[in-house]
């Protein structure tokens, strides 16, 4: 099995996938979890939690046998590291530079880019085909573009609704916190509803106005996918995304892991002939280097 864990500011997502197997290809998702980033967490409460709720599945730890990280958490780091070998008994892949993605970057620091606004541009690539825009709904919502080639171009990034909504509770006095969710109409008629209207439709302005505009930038079609944890809610409403996704991450961390294992495979295995198996490859399929142990 394969462990995938995505750290986020706010929650961190892991699910297990089985092994990818040349009869059936790319294996399923066997089970997935959200629960909260908690910084101050040590290597054995992460340990304890995750190992529980293999068991609440009935998976086995000892079947791991692979685990890839994105974090844009970085404190977190070594002590996921640490974890993963306790627990796991495996060194885990950490996506960072060194790892190839098959996904050329065109920003001007490529090391700025979050590591989950890669590995989401590279699932949407992958199941979608390009030119793709991402729009992913977490603690700050994040735009992300990909090109026909399969090239990532850039994106956008804005305040979360959650960040916002907080915000409002915070500089007010006498409005009460609310949950986010989209209201029976518009015009509402008390200050519960008045709250949750301005929320979900001011940012539902929002994501259709930034959308507009790329899409516009663009000047083609473009295949537009939501994913994160509001995905469903915010997506739901939108003039222009199609494709509701939330474990578009999760996905994008198997490709990215069994893009990494298959170049380790190719490395290791002995000359044929005259046969150069890296010779007429596609970018997305050829790697590099992969991260050398710590």
């Amino acid at each position: 099995m394969l462990l995938v864990i995505d750290v986020g500011n706010t929650n961190t997502v892991l699910g297990v996938f089985e092994a990818k197997s040349a009869e059936h290809g790319a294996g399923r998702l066997l089970a997935h979890w959200r629960v909260s980033t908690i910084k101050t967490q040590m290597v054995d409460e992460y340990g304890v939690l995750f190992r529980n709720l293999f068991a609440m599945h009935g998976l086995e730890v000892s079947s791991v046998q692979g685990i890839v990280i994105s974090s844009v958490v970085p404190p977190l780091d070594s002590t996921l590291r640490e974890m993963c070998e306790r627990y796991f008994h495996s060194r885990p892949l950490f996506i960072e530079p060194g790892v190839k993605t098959g996904m050329p970057v065109h920003y001007d620091n490529p090391a700025e880019v979050g590591a989950d606004r890669i590995v989401n541009s590279v699932a949407a690539f992958e199941k979608y085909g390009g030119p793709c825009i991402v729009v992913d709904f977490g603690t700050a919502t994040t735009f992300d573009v990909v090109s026909r080639k399969g090239e990532y171009m850039g994106g956008v990034i804005t305040p979360g609704i959650g960040i916002s909504a907080d915000a409002l509770f915070q500089h007010t006095a006498r409005l009460p916190r609310v949950d986010v969710r989209k209201p029976p109409r518009v015009l509402a008629t008390n200050t519960v509803n008045s709250l949750q209207s301005g929320l979900y439709y001011g940012y539902l302005g929002l994501i259709d106005g930034i959308l507009e505009r790329l899409i516009a930038e663009l000047g083609e079609n473009v295949n537009i996918v939501a994913t994160g944890g509001l995905a469903p809610l915010m997506g739901g409403g939108s003039k222009y995304i199609r494709e509701i996704n939330d474990l578009l991450t999760l996905e994008g961390l198997r490709i990215i892991y069994e893009r990494n294992q298959v170049h380790v495979r190719r490395r290791n295995e002995p000359p044929a002939g005259n046969h150069d198996t890296a010779e007429g490859s596609s970018p997305r399929e050829t790697i590099s280097s992969v991260p050398k142990p710590d």
